[in-house]
């Protein structure tokens, strides 16, 4: 009788934090969806993280483009907060990562089982990028976290959908943000779009967006491309860099004659607390008007 030994790979990096910043921005879903690619044409949109022995994670992993995608996920084995965990993936392979404190900062390694598809460079050079891309992420001024709400809203997907765009009506449940929000451009596909407040003196700031995906009654997505200073779009400087690139996200599911109202939007760390108390409010304000209209 014969074994076969497991290949290990191991990959490192030294990341210039603290080590409970380093072990936060490894670990919690918000963070891992904007480091966990190998390449600027893939993206990881959602991640769960359920971090204990016995716990599971899933990192959804898609390229851009929308042609591939694939789960990658797994079971913790051994956890120790700040220090060390284990895991088995879902394929039966065994991966570990080790967070230790250097002169430099928090040295962090993974090893893992080598599968037997691709070879063990490509392996190697994937992980070692994704790691990459964590040390860049941590390090970063310009940081984007994912926050997530929902409501279910007595009216059917195409009320809700055309009751939030609406202008008369998207003025009144964005009010919560700003006294005089609203929108100038389209909603439609690929359309440039500007969220709006006026200012007392009726300059105009806010955000320079694009349309990226509008299917109507069931999901819009938005890309904030720049900012809007007093009528000017100003889309290059380190303001900027906070919200290039972010994405709002609305997706409308029908629950029978009701609507679950999905909000997923990209937020810089500084305004972080501000939008996870001021979106409730303002879902609560949309669900009042429609289902106002809906009586």
């Amino acid at each position: 009788m014969t074994t076969t030994q497991k290949i290990k790979i191991t990959v490192k990096t030294i990341v210039d934090s603290p080590l409970e910043k380093v072990w936060d921005y490894f670990t919690q879903p918000k963070h891992i969806i904007h480091w966990n690619n190998a390449s600027p044409d893939w993206h990881s949109p959602s991640a769960e993280n359920d971090l204990q022995p016995g716990g599971s994670f899933t990192t959804r992993m898609e390229a851009k483009d929308g042609s591939m995608g694939f789960d990658f996920g797994g079971v913790y084995q051994e956890v120790q907060k700040h220090s060390f965990f284990s895991y088995i993936m879902d394929d039966g392979r065994q991966a570990a990562v080790s967070f230790k404190k250097v002169p430099d900062g928090v040295e962090v390694t993974e090893t893992f089982d080598a599968e037997m598809e691709n070879s063990m460079e490509v392996q190697k050079s994937g992980w070692q990028s994704i790691l990459d891309n964590f040390k860049t992420y941590t390090e970063s001024d310009a940081k984007l976290v994912r926050l997530n709400f929902q409501i279910l809203i007595k009216n059917t997907p195409a009320e809700v959908y055309r009751i939030m765009l609406e202008k008369p009506t998207y003025e009144e449940w964005t009010d919560v943000f700003s006294p005089g929000s609203t929108y100038i451009g389209s909603w439609e596909k690929g359309s440039k779009i500007l969220f709006v407040s006026l200012g007392e003196e009726g300059n105009q700031n806010g955000l320079v967006s694009k349309v990226v995906k509008n299917e109507p009654n069931k999901h819009i997505d938005i890309e904030h491309l720049g900012e809007l200073k007093e009528g000017v779009e100003i889309m290059e400087g380190k303001e900027v860099e906070m919200w290039k690139g972010a994405h709002e996200k609305y997706t409308f599911e029908g629950q029978g004659d009701n609507t679950l109202l999905l909000i997923d939007l990209d937020s810089s760390m500084e305004f972080d607390d501000y939008f996870t108390g001021i979106w409730p409010k303002a879902l609560d304000k949309l669900k009042e008007i429609c289902e106002k209209r809906n009586g």
